[in-house]
């Protein structure tokens, strides 16, 4: 086996004597998880799983309206913020279709899930992490290491200016407070799609824009109704907030840290899903709190599996993988994190420094 050098900075990825594209052997991968019946749907799992998550969800808000002004409403905050994620791993599985054969009810799914419950575009989320799916970790394809706040690859941290390469040089220690914006940046990101996305029909516009605006409303009326003004800001801030940690570190092990592929190189779709992906270790009870994506390498292959069948499959990835001999990545939590700040720190010390200018100046 070979390795490819992939642009400055950047991981190795292995490939094939040859460095031709082998689909074979993920259509034999794929016979072998087909014949496990690992790609059959799951309706008394995801029935069970909806309606303990609906329960859950209605128990915070009745918890709410029960203790009125209280200050021990943080405590209900930061529980919901817990139901909102689970409540969005619901949606992000509808996106996949890993819950119903059908198309259209999966998406009746993930949009009551994700607009009318926790406020986010489902059609937005879908359209970018399907590109996400299709070009993991590849620059100038995978949405998720687009220039943003936060810089991914040493390209984009070498031609950041400004506030922009002072951000990316800090970033590796602002990663997890920079979190506690997460939930209002997918609340801007949903609107602003919906505005200026031509691919939705005016018709599916009008459906999200108007179960965001009921969430919106609703929300918000509910917290000031109930809670003083002081304590609705600090219940917004803290739900918000912690949200969006918790979506954050669920989605951060999966690839951040992992090879990042050049636009212009070429990789057969095994190892490209392979390669790019990390697997968190753990139980159950990792598989409950970040929703099954700690498979994310059995995700990535099949995205339409149904979650509770992503750790059988896991046995029969890995000595697949092990047979053909391609790198398989699976650490613990705390180790996965290890490696996302490390690599946020590398990346970010390729941003250019202020330096002094003839005139005593900065430029």
């Amino acid at each position: 086996m070979s390795f490819d050098t992939l642009r400055p900075g950047a991981a190795r990825i292995r490939r094939g004597p040859s460095g031709i594209a082998r689909g074979s052997e993920y259509a034999e991968l794929s016979r072998q998880v087909k014949q496990a019946g690992l790609l059959k749907r799951r309706p008394a799992y995801y029935s069970v799983k909806i309606a303990v998550n609906l329960m859950l969800f209605a128990l915070g808000w009745v918890v709410f309206a029960l203790l009125g002004r209280s200050w021990w409403q943080l405590l209900v905050a930061a529980f919901l913020a817990v139901t909102f994620t689970q409540v969005a791993f619901i949606g992000h599985d509808a996106g996949h279709r890993q819950i119903f054969g059908s198309k259209r009810a999966n998406d009746l799914v993930g949009r009551l899930h994700g607009g009318l419950l926790i406020g986010l575009s489902y059609g937005w989320w879908v359209d970018k992490h399907n590109r996400h799916h299709a070009h993991p970790n590849r620059e100038g394809y995978d949405p998720d290491i687009e220039n943003g706040a936060l810089a991914f690859t040493v390209g984009d941290a070498r031609a950041r200016r400004g506030v922009g390469a002072l951000l990316a040089r800090s970033q590796a220690y602002l990663f997890f407070p920079m979190l506690l914006l997460e939930g209002i940046n997918l609340r801007v990101a949903s609107v602003r799609a919906l505005l200026n996305r031509t691919r939705t029909s005016p018709r599916m516009k009008i459906i999200e824009g108007s179960l965001l605006l009921i969430h919106t409303v609703g929300y918000l009326a509910v917290l000031f109704v109930f809670l003083s003004p002081l304590q609705a800001v600090c219940f917004l801030a803290v739900q918000q907030g912690l949200f969006g940690v918790y979506m954050g570190m669920s989605f951060a092990p999966n690839h951040k840290g992992m090879p990042i592929v050049g636009a212009d190189e070429k990789i057969d779709y095994l190892r490209r899903q392979v390669l790019t992906s990390r697997n968190v270790r753990g139980g159950w009870f990792t598989d409950f709190v970040l929703g099954g994506l700690n498979y994310q390498i059995e995700h990535h292959l099949f995205p339409s599996l149904p979650r509770p069948s992503l750790r059988r499959a896991q046995a029969l990835v890995r000595s697949y993988c092990e047979q053909h001999g391609i790198s398989y990545a699976e650490t613990s939590l705390v180790r996965s994190y290890t490696e996302v700040l490390r690599h946020l720190n590398t990346v970010g010390l390729n941003a250019p420094r202020r330096t002094p200018s003839a005139d005593g100046m900065g430029v």
